[in-house]
């Protein structure tokens, strides 16, 4: 095997200390094929090299190995934290890697820690009367969060559940500063209406204490609290009062009583439960915060085979744990579950238990404790209430990991009858890559072209790309296809002319195409985004999103540019534009193919064709809006960035607001100096 590998990469493996490190590979692309830890660098790197692995995956690895990096740490903790911060950064070919989703959303209650410092001077209405909210995002030291919670689903239903119990408020603080009359929460009693100084505050900063105490679990505190106060009424004949607390508890022990997965014992702990078939594996991840099971969460990392076989062969990378374990199946599913572990909690807060259906090893949970700072422990074989979380932890990570082969299959399925129908090889469906456009506008007002990727059995979201169209007469569906296609290939055919005249591009130079990331909140500015460093590459299928008039643009762009016509399929709609009556329309002259209302074929390109019509239309009606409020006017100016903005328009209510708006009305805003206001005020007018 070595004999592959250049001199100077092989002195490199030989001259490495045998201390505790991380070790990278790399190929001639500078593509990351595997991130590593070791106790002895010397001996872990070594053995790649003097063994012989042809015919495995570790050999189509080593083969591929042309420059190697490393990192020397102080101990085997550090290296393991430091090889998933790696592989959750750099996503690493051969590594199992867990996908890094969005944050965890939070319950928010405004200004709880604000209201200790300023007591007894006049402040916001988020500290004298606190709102409770769904957020995801930085944390603010003001105001209190409670959480994670697995789901937004799951925090709106605790948010429900706090409004029938304790009734607070939910509205933003430019609605509450401007009601004079209670909303319709309070009718139906889900508030108690601070709006309209219907309840004193310091009864509603008692609803808000007890509201948090419930939160973190201290539920007989709460009650034997509200028993209190209802006895303390009745002495005063305040009958009333007495039976608003009355049916407070009431709510309050129904609510105690349906959450059947309640449990005094647990405050904070995570349940792990991982299943592996069919060379995919789920990781289901259950919460319980404040006693409360808050619900679960399944996760699908990637390369699980390619990492199994490599740390298979690799016998100093296996925990007693694990070479205890008989079954190859069990190896992998605790090498994933401890490899999600460890990627999962490096940005997510972690509880100080964690109950899982395989036995970590101690060298993680030591890892972790030096990470976290507290004690972690984790529950192997567990019993009672968490016995019954695990078990259902696995049976959901069971039918999880069913769903998601059941679904692959049938992509599967769908993108083979696709190539049989348009007559393409089935013997790489895998790399199969089907761009797809569609141009969406209003009467031709904040013309959009939305370009989709479908690749590797599914939508590649990360690929999409929106165009701004500009220049054409508004409503010209034709000069919109015609301009986002030339803009899409023009780079790549000048590329492949430049390749097919000798001049071929150096390895690992990238060529870029136009276009807009994803971006579902606000159509954002022009950028220009990379291909993969392999070079230039031609989708095998251009979907268009129309008929022969539509297809005939994309020849004459084709011709133009040299490409090739063969690629371009058009969808047609049906007889009285009716789904599942489609045909697709071909460049090359083709004769039209109807593939049948019940075609798996269809349902591919359907699928395809209704993602990018999607996509197009959200970043229209997102430029649109930004055009009609005059957004981008504030976005525009230099110094104000999201915060501010949002600021100046919560502050001033919308543009228009702060457009009428004073230097110095504007300099009251937090973080707008004197000198930013007068900037803002000249922009606006």
């Amino acid at each position: 095997m070595s004999e592959a590998h250049s001199e100077q990469l092989l002195n490199e493996v030989a001259a490495l200390p045998a201390l505790p490190g991380v070790y990278r590979y790399f190929d001639a692309q500078g593509q990351l094929l595997y991130v590593g830890k070791a106790r002895n660098l010397k001996k872990r790197v070594s053995s790649y090299f003097q063994k012989n692995h042809d015919g495995t995956r570790i050999g189509h690895m080593v083969s591929r190995i042309v420059r190697l990096e490393t990192t020397v740490v102080r101990s085997e903790a550090e290296a393991l934290l430091l090889e998933n911060n790696l592989i959750k950064t750099l996503n690493p070919r051969f590594n199992i890697l867990f996908r890094d989703d969005k944050s965890y959303p939070y319950l928010k209650i405004t200004g709880t820690r604000d209201a200790a410092k300023s007591a007894g001077r006049t402040t916001s209405a988020s500290t004298l009367f606190p709102r409770m909210a769904y957020y995801r995002g930085a944390v603010d030291k003001r105001h209190s969060y409670y959480g994670p919670y697995p789901s937004a689903w799951a925090v709106k239903e605790s948010i429900q559940l706090l409004q029938k119990v304790f009734k607070l408020r939910t509205c933003e603080d430019t609605v509450f500063a401007n009601r004079t009359r209670p909303c319709l929460l309070y009718q139906i009693k889900r508030c108690s209406g601070p709006c309209a100084d219907l309840i004193h505050q310091a009864e509603y900063l008692a609803d808000v204490a007890n509201a948090e105490r419930f939160l973190r679990g201290e539920t007989q505190a709460v009650l034997q609290t509200l028993e209190s106060r209802m006895l303390e009424h009745a002495d005063k004949l305040e009958f009333e009062q007495a039976a608003e607390i009355r049916n407070q508890m009431t709510a309050l022990s129904r609510v105690l009583h349906q959450q059947t997965m309640e449990t005094g014992t647990d405050q904070d702990v995570d349940i792990l439960a991982v299943k592996v078939q069919g060379g995919r594996a789920c990781v289901n991840l259950a919460m319980v915060r404040g006693g409360r099971h808050l619900g679960d969460r399944p996760y699908f990392p990637a390369h699980v085979d390619d990492a199994s076989a490599i740390e298979e062969l690799m016998a100093e990378g296996a925990s007693a744990t694990e070479a205890a374990a008989t079954d190859p199946a069990e190896r992998t599913a605790l090498r994933v579950l401890e490899a999600f572990i460890a990627q999962h909690y490096i940005g997510a807060p972690m509880p100080p238990v964690l109950v899982t259906s395989h036995a970590v090893g101690k060298a993680l949970l030591d890892a972790l404790t030096a990470q976290t700072g507290q004690k972690v422990h984790a529950v192997h074989n567990p019993r009672e209430h968490r016995r019954l979380w695990l078990e259902m932890a696995q049976k959901n990570a069971g039918i999880a990991l069913a769903r998601l082969l059941a679904e692959e299959g049938s992509q599967q399925a769908r993108t083979r009858a696709l190539a049989e129908a348009l007559q393409l090889p089935d013997d790489e469906l895998e790399a199969l890559r089907i761009e797809c456009f569609d141009i969406s506008h209003t009467a031709g007002e904040s013309t959009q072209a939305s370009c989709v990727v479908f690749e590797g059995h599914k939508l590649q979201n990360s690929q999409y790309r929106r165009y701004k169209i500009e220049g054409i007469t508004p409503g010209d569906d034709y000069a919109a296809m015609r301009q986002v296609l030339t803009r899409r290939y023009g780079r790549i055919a000048e590329a492949l002319k430049a390749e097919q005249d000798g001049a071929a591009l150096p390895a690992g130079t990238a060529v870029s195409v136009e276009g807009e990331p994803e971006a579902e909140a606000e159509a954002v500015s022009a950028t220009e985004k990379d291909l993969p460093a392999t070079g230039p590459r031609m989708p095998d299928i251009v979907l268009i999103d129309g008929g022969k008039g539509q297809v005939g643009v994309a020849r004459e762009v084709f011709t133009q540019l040299g490409l090739d016509l063969a690629c371009i399929v058009g969808v047609e709609k049906g007889e009285g534009r009716k789904v599942g009556l489609e045909e697709l329309v071909f460049a090359d002259g083709r004769a039209k193919v109807y593939l049948g209302h019940d075609s798996a074929a269809l349902m591919l390109v359907a699928q395809i064709r209704d993602e990018a019509h999607r996509f197009a239309i959200t970043g229209m009606r997102a430029q649109r809006a930004k055009v009609r409020t005059g957004g981008s006017q504030l976005e525009d100016i230099p110094g104000v960035g999201p915060k501010k903005r949002a600021r100046l328009l919560q502050r001033f209510g919308g543009v228009r607001g702060v457009g009428a708006a004073s230097v110095e009305d504007l300099a009251t805003v937090e973080g707008i100096s004197l000198e930013l206001a007068e900037a803002i005020y000249r922009a606006l007018h």
